[in-house]
């Protein structure tokens, strides 16, 4: 009951018991504080906008003197994000550049990409990542938090301590409330961040509601020239809900919604997609079959053929649970090349049918990243991504040199003779000879023996009842010894 009441306060409005001036004098009394710069969350979407508008025009009634401490605001672009938000961000962060020019505030404004061994297509092609889902949600912390994480590391390293600003409300949930309460500082407007001991967190909007945050938008004109209504009707159009800059792994999956990547397969279904291209978006549709695929994987009749038997440290593994099903390891070689092969024909799609001929959906340094782990960790000494990339394109993919980059077709095909004539796994050759090329530019030769007995050590073995099999055995045995009488 008393949980209960404590939504119903949380859904009153703001604006019963403050007023805007107040609201304002806040943000102001939390700026003049101290010296520590400002990091604000930046989506594009409802709750960040309407958080940077409250704090902008705020500041802007500060005399020039008083406005010393610098403001960052930040936002991620996945690689994966839905294209128009792309776009919608990409305009915003200029116009409040030339905005804040033109008022003097102490404004810069930043897009976080993540490293290119991080992106999404890199993990999910290259190293054979399965398609993420509630259980093994990779994509959040290496597409987002990290971004977010390296930025605040920087700012901490160079000022002492910093400020971000969130625009998280208590009104969202009841779970977001706890977490709220469980961080926050008695007797000040800050909370304590969730990592980091030289970083607060400054909430402006934790206890407004969603019609709060709307009436604000609509009633107060936006500062950096752009029309909220424009903002309204995104929303409208894909009854979706926002993506807010991540910050730790506790952020729900915004999958599905209109602020979210397109390639989201958290959410069984992606609405807004479907609803951008009932609206006439039909350029789209490419990016909706490509996103079906990855979903159709999670399925465990086609798990079972497109994931290896293995796990990607080399070792078969059977379920917690006792049953003698074991865990589908990485995607396979065969279904990231063909995979590949239909994303570079949808990027081609999409230039020719989309508003953007140079809508990238996967970037040249990426194909590079996912050729050389092919080659060093996947055996692929082809150049299946440089061949993929001429089929579809008709174009050749720039070369970068690599250790193994003087083996190729003729030498493969040697290698798997050889291989097959001892019984021996070309794979494990090859990343033998890798480990062997990478040692040769190490201080300490010896520490290539450690590499040499991981793969040696690794399950190479093809029959899967046989593996299962000894596994089963292995953990009667184990069980046998841990119940045995001492």
């Amino acid at each position: 009951m008393k949980n209960e009441e404590g939504l119903k306060k949380m859904a009153e409005s703001i604006f019963k018991t403050r007023t805007l001036k107040q609201i304002y004098d806040e943000i102001r009394e939390v700026y003049l504080s101290d010296n520590r710069p400002w990091i604000l969350g930046f989506s594009g979407g409802k709750d960040s906008t309407c958080m940077a508008q409250l704090v902008w025009n705020a500041l802007s009634e500060l005399p020039a003197e008083e406005l010393q401490k610098r403001f960052y605001i930040i936002s991620s672009d996945t690689l994966v994000e839905s294209p128009k938000i792309v776009s919608r961000i990409t305009t915003t962060l200029s116009s409040m550049e030339d905005a804040a020019k033109q008022s003097h505030l102490p404004v810069s404004t930043n897009l976080l990409r993540p490293k290119t061994e991080d992106t999404f297509w890199v993990c999910l092609l290259g190293l054979g990542y399965p398609a993420p889902t509630n259980f093994f949600r990779w994509c959040t912390d290496r597409l987002k938090i990290r971004n977010a994480d390296r930025f605040i590391q920087e700012k901490v390293s160079e000022y002492g301590e910093a400020i971000v600003l969130l625009g998280t409300r208590k009104d969202e949930s009841g779970s977001r409330q706890q977490l709220m309460n469980l961080y926050e500082i008695k007797g000040s407007l800050l909370s304590h961040h969730s990592k980091f001991a030289q970083t607060y967190v400054y909430t402006p909007l934790k206890d407004f509601t969603t019609e709060d945050v709307w009436n604000y938008l609509l009633q107060n004109k936006n500062p950096w020239g752009e029309n909220n209504r424009d903002l309204l009707a995104l929303y409208q159009e894909a009854d979706a809900s926002e993506c807010p800059l991540v910050v730790d792994t506790s952020t729900p999956s915004c999958g599905g919604g209109r602020f979210g990547c397109w390639t989201c397969t958290v959410v069984e279904k992606d609405k807004a997609l479907a609803s951008m291209i009932e609206g006439g978006e039909d350029w789209m549709e490419p990016l909706a079959e490509l996103r079906a695929e990855l979903k159709e994987t999670q399925d465990p009749e086609m798990r079972v053929k497109v994931r290896e038997i293995k796990r990607r440290h080399g070792h078969v593994e059977l379920f917690s649970d006792g049953s003698d099903q074991h865990t589908p390891g990485p995607y396979t070689m065969d279904f990231c090349k063909q995979f590949l092969e239909k994303l570079l024909r949808a990027q081609e799609k999409v230039r020719k049918e989309g508003p953007d001929p140079k809508m990238t959906l996967i970037h040249d340094d990426e194909l590079h990243e996912i050729q050389r782990i092919w080659r060093m960790e996947r055996g692929d000494w082809q150049n299946s991504v440089h061949q993929i990339y001429h089929k579809v394109t008709g174009e050749k993919l720039e070369e970068i040199k690599e250790d193994l980059s003087g083996f190729g077709n003729m030498e493969q095909e040697l290698l798997q003779e050889i291989c097959t004539k001892h019984e021996v796994p070309p794979l494990l050759v090859s990343k033998l000879l890798h480990a062997e090329f990478e040692s040769q530019s190490m201080t300490r030769h010896s520490k290539i023996y450690g590499k040499i007995n991981k793969y040696l050590t690794e399950e190479w073995r093809e029959d899967l009842d046989e593996i299962i099999g000894d596994l089963r055995e292995e953990r009667h045995e184990k069980k046998m010894t841990e119940n045995a009488p001492n």
